[in-house]
């Protein structure tokens, strides 16, 4: 909502600084009302189910071991407004799983290989003026070897299926910005924003526009650029005439100086709105606005990150994009809340792995203050063939055109993941970031790229002193989980005991998850002791793997989005002084204890506090300052572990102090028998939103007669919702921890939406949740 009214009042700006608006610049959303069926040995039922997109081919129970795959028909009738008379009309998908064919009535527009990436097709001489338009995609999301990765039933993570992301129309002037898909030009297309100098006294930017003059004479017009800082004009470019021949396409060089620049950090994460305009006369025949950050990403001669001349270190996460039911048929909402859990987390970077994520979550990220390493798709699986290479290289090129006005972006992992990959191969992979993003960093887990990423069970094996930036791509999962270095994942052998591996769900219980802790402590610290510029714990969310019959669930936080108690070490990383409205920051601390007669007596306190209190009933146990040992010499901020004589049951309350001055409070108390059920929907910064398919999770938390939290796992919680509120899978939930969840799609409207969960063995329910009355 803040978002909105913030586009609205730059528009106003924007309009009375004397810009003609014209309505022929258009994008149509054209989400709705798609036909959908599946062919079945090369036959299409006669069956066609409506649907609306985002769309999954089938909604996957919890745990995904047999994935739907197969091929597919998405249909859907144009509605082609007579004022397009004259303009240029494109369509862009913003992804297509995997391999796409398009037709335009009864014209092949093209075939797109490649699932996570936008393709855009020019429709604008196939409209037709006599009969309905109709755009028919076939799509398969069958195995196939030039795409690659593994085939699924090898596969660590699963790849989904139909069309999941945005699809829309785009109206142009025949004078007009290119699609940087479609016009297919190195470092050229639409809109390349670059920061030749980088200062808060002065910073420069440099626009490169690329247009095309699909008139049939030359055409004489104003190209300008305007940008604003909280909604104010700070600079703009001269009204310079220029000219282009007709059926001509150009880049156009443009350069703008920001004094006293609001830079963009982790920190800081500072954006300003480039507007774009085409102007044929006086009249704008096109605005295109793109948020940018103003930064510098460089390397000192000890391999030490600067951004902005300030030395960084990155810690980090690594995230699979996948939702539960519905894998990768997200809203950008639920993106957003995915990124504001990894701030919260006290994390600054992420790697995208191991594929291209949406364009919504890298903009969360460049809101928030996250630094991406972005990716293309590619995991322990290389083929020796022309068509397979050529096609990793396209999908680099389109990678970095699609997001290389991210301020998020620190380098480009135009790499195979754990494949080995011949030289020449990396050689021309590197060639190809260079050539899209001359300042851009490439990175690839073997050598030849700029950067090097290192997963720490590989360093453990194979560790060499680097001689380049080095980054920590993964570590604490397998490591933990077998004796190998991880090269060959589908297979079981190797394995450590259960007890001690990170791969413990919610549900494991206390002492399994102050064992996760445990591990991504050691790890951490011990990264902490190499020459790296950042590390990235493996992984953020439980995921479903493709291979196999369990979830991999080395997360700090569950499939549902429920924080282990790893997340909280994590969170206690963060300096205190961070602060935001935007994500959990500040001053913390958090009891690891259920405190109830299994719990360990050694009770783990994590905060970023100078010293912790712990009391017990009111008495004071100790204060302490953070417990050191070879598992925290390197932490910013080790935990504190408090030995507790026995167990007696009651209220543990922590008490975290900086400079003497109490900053932060956190209590457990032992629970009674369940006596009821308290709901809550996760908000992570963005509200439910209609009319977008929006999924969002509601959770259901046992407490005992005096509002105390039962961590009872096991026990079955039915919900059941009214209004426009639809539960996606399974109205059954088994709780974790006390709590249980579910997947809610929005529908068009929040009026009269409740939800309200009860427990038929327990003989205790809720109070209905309203919708309307959420609030952040």
């Amino acid at each position: 909502m803040l978002r909105a009214l913030c586009f609205i009042l730059l528009s106003f700006i924007i309009s009375s600084c004397g810009v003609k608006q014209t309505p022929s610049i258009n994008k149509v959303n054209i989400n709705q009302n798609w036909k959908f069926k599946v062919v079945k040995a090369n036959v299409a039922n006669d069956s066609w189910e409506q649907v609306s997109l985002p769309h999954t081919p089938k909604i996957e129970p919890m745990v995904v071991n047999d994935q739907w795959q197969g091929d597919a028909i998405y249909e859907k009738t144009l509605d082609i407004s007579p004022t397009w008379k004259d303009k240029k009309v494109f369509i862009r998908f913003e992804a297509a799983m995997s391999h796409a064919q398009v037709w335009l009535n009864d014209t092949k527009l093209g075939e797109h290989l490649g699932g996570y990436l936008p393709f855009t097709y020019d429709l604008t001489d196939l409209i037709s003026e006599t009969k309905p338009n109709i755009i028919k995609v076939k799509l398969s999301n069958l195995d196939n070897p030039i795409i690659g990765p593994k085939p699924l039933n090898k596969l660590d993570f699963n790849t989904y299926g139909g069309l999941y992301r945005d699809v829309n129309l785009i109206i142009k002037d025949r004078l007009y910005i290119t699609d940087e898909m479609q016009a297919n030009k190195v470092a050229s297309g639409g809109i390349f924003v670059t920061y030749p100098k980088v200062s808060v006294k002065t910073s420069t930017i440099n626009v490169k526009t690329h247009i095309a003059n699909d008139y049939k004479q030359s055409k004489d017009f104003t190209l300008k650029q305007k940008v604003y800082f909280n909604n104010e004009l700070v600079a703009e470019t001269s009204d310079d005439s220029l000219s282009l021949q007709a059926n001509d396409n150009h880049q156009y060089n443009q350069i703008l100086n920001i004094e006293n620049a609001h830079l963009w950090s982790p920190n800081s994460p500072n954006l300003y709105q480039l507007s774009t305009e085409i102007y044929l006369g006086d009249e704008l025949v096109e605005q295109k606005n793109t948020r940018i950050g103003i930064r510098k990403f460089e390397f000192n001669a000890k391999h030490k990150l600067l951004i902005n001349g300030e030395k960084t270190f990155l810690r980090g996460v690594n995230r699979h994009q996948e939702y539960p039911h519905v894998g990768y048929a997200t809203s950008a909402q639920a993106d957003y809340r995915d990124a504001v859990k990894i701030k919260s987390a006290g994390f600054d970077y992420v790697r995208l792995s191991h594929y291209p994520h949406s364009k919504a979550f890298m903009d969360a990220a460049d809101e928030l203050g996250l630094v991406l390493i972005d990716a293309i798709l590619g995991w322990q699986y290389y083929l020796e063939n022309p068509e397979f290479k050529q096609q990793i290289i396209n999908t680099c090129h389109d990678l970095i055109r699609r997001d290389r006005n991210h301020a998020s972006v620190l380098a480009w992992e135009c790499s195979l993941n754990e494949s080995w990959m011949p030289e020449p191969f990396i050689a021309d992979l590197h060639r190809a970031v260079k050539l899209e993003d001359p300042t851009g960093f490439s990175a690839g887990w073997q050598l030849g790229y700029d950067l090097y990423l290192q997963a720490r069970q590989h360093r453990q094996k194979h560790y060499e002193v680097p001689t380049q930036p080095y980054n920590v791509s993964e570590y604490g999962d397998w490591e933990y989980y077998a004796q190998n270095a991880g090269l060959n994942q589908d297979s079981w052998s190797d394995l450590k005991e259960e007890e001690r591996t990170s791969r413990q769900l919610l549900s494991a219980g206390e002492a399994r998850l102050l064992q996760q802790a445990r591990n991504l402590q050691e790890a951490h610290n011990d990264n902490l002791s190499f020459p790296a510029f950042a590390d990235g714990y493996w992984v953020m969310f439980d995921y479903n793997r493709g291979y196999a019959d369990d979830l991999e669930s080395s997360g700090i936080m569950s499939l549902y989005r429920l924080p282990k108690y790893s997340y909280y070490f994590y969170q206690s990383q963060r300096s205190p002084q961070i602060k935001s409205d935007k994500f959990d920051s500040g001053p913390m601390v958090f009891i690891a204890s259920e405190w109830n007669g299994h719990s360990s007596n050694n009770v783990r306190v994590f905060s970023n506090a100078d010293e912790v209190e712990l009391w017990l009933n009111n008495t004071l146990i100790a204060k302490q300052k953070p417990t050191q040992n070879k598992l925290s010499s390197h932490l910013n901020h080790p935990p504190f572990e408090f030995a507790m004589q026995q167990f007696k049951p009651g209220q543990l309350k922590a008490k975290a102090f900086i400079d003497g001055e109490l900053v932060a409070e956190h209590s457990v108390t032992t629970a009674g028998e369940p006596a009821g059920i308290k709901l809550s929907i996760d908000i992570s910064g963005q509200l439910p939103a209609v009319g977008v398919k929006d999924v969002v999770f509601a959770y259901a938390q046992l407490v005992d007669s005096k509002g105390n939290l039962v961590h009872t796992n096991g026990e079955e919680i039915h919900f059941s919702t009214t209004g426009d509120i639809e539960i996606v899978y399974s109205s059954d939930s088994l709780t974790e921890q006390g709590k249980a969840a579910v997947l809610l799609r929005i529908g068009e409207s929040l009026k009269g939406g409740t939800i309200q969960a009860s427990s038929s063995a327990l003989n205790i329910k809720s109070s209905p949740l309203q919708f309307e009355n959420l609030s952040n």
